[in-house]
């Protein structure tokens, strides 16, 4: 038998983690930087989250859930693999990224405890899973949701990550977190707005995934509710909210201010 490395699960688990736009780990590292961590302490939980967010997309993407064959311009995990394997990797990487933000090099004890309780609380039945369930809800209902519903769902399965992401620097440095929760808040929104903008009017190759899915089951999305014009316009509202945010910490926040406009203006 080989090593470690030679497993279809530890191969499955570096695949997932391949390519992607890193906004979660980014947003570890320059909350980080802003306030003065020192990125060998901040890239433990920039490697977690990300591990994370991998395991939730091979998860995601499995025949039980949203049944996608293309991720990042490459057959998901379940079909360059198996569905078993998909499972195991993706309940690994949930494993590894616990591991990665309680890492001794993150600070002492009390930072590390903060770090991996919040990540279990935004990853957890409160949060991203949370998300998840209301989505799956979703296909069945007879009745779309609402503007408010489906604000609700988008907080957890996509936006509970990317508020831990953008507070972790602040838990690092032992800070208020309370500026930072309001810039991701608003910034989680935005970025899943785009999604929907992206997903009526985006290039399927540059995304490197099926697009117009929800629109074919029926699913109400913010460009159902809102209009394409409505959407873009939001989105555009909740970056200068997320802009606002960043006031107290002046010049030092313009790669986070950077970032509230990429979200939206994304193409992929």
């Amino acid at each position: 038998m080989g090593g470690l490395d030679d497993l279809p699960v530890t191969r499955a688990m570096r695949y997932a983690c391949e390519g992607g736009k890193r906004l979660r780990g980014f947003l570890v590292l320059e909350s980080a930087r802003m306030l003065g961590v020192d990125p060998a302490r901040a890239i433990w939980p920039a490697l977690g989250i990300e591990a994370l967010h991998a395991y939730s997309l091979v998860h995601d993407d499995l025949p039980c859930m949203d049944d996608d064959d293309l991720r990042r311009g490459r057959p998901t995990v379940h079909v360059q693999w198996d569905e078993g394997t998909a499972v195991l990797a993706g309940d690994a990487l949930q494993a590894l990224a616990f591991e990665l933000a309680g890492h001794p090099d993150c600070g002492d004890a009390q930072v590390r405890a903060d770090l991996t309780l919040s990540l279990a609380r935004a990853a957890g039945a409160r949060g991203m899973v949370l998300g998840q369930a209301l989505d799956i809800a979703a296909e069945t209902t007879e009745t779309p949701l609402t503007l408010e519903q489906i604000t609700r769902l988008q907080a957890g399965k996509t936006g509970a990550l990317i508020e831990w992401s953008a507070c972790a620097g602040a838990r690092l440095a032992g800070a208020d977190i309370g500026p930072l929760s309001d810039y991701a808040r608003a910034l989680g929104l935005a970025f899943q707005i785009a999604d929907d903008i992206l997903d009526e009017e985006g290039d399927a190759e540059k995304a490197g995934k099926r697009l117009r899915k929800d629109a074919e089951a029926g699913k109400a999305t913010f460009v159902s509710l809102l209009g394409l014009d409505g959407a873009k316009a939001r989105a555009a509202e909740l970056a200068d909210q997320a802009d606002a945010a960043l006031a107290p910490y002046g010049a030092g926040a313009q790669c986070l201010r950077q970032a509230a406009r990429f979200v939206i203006s994304r193409d992929s």
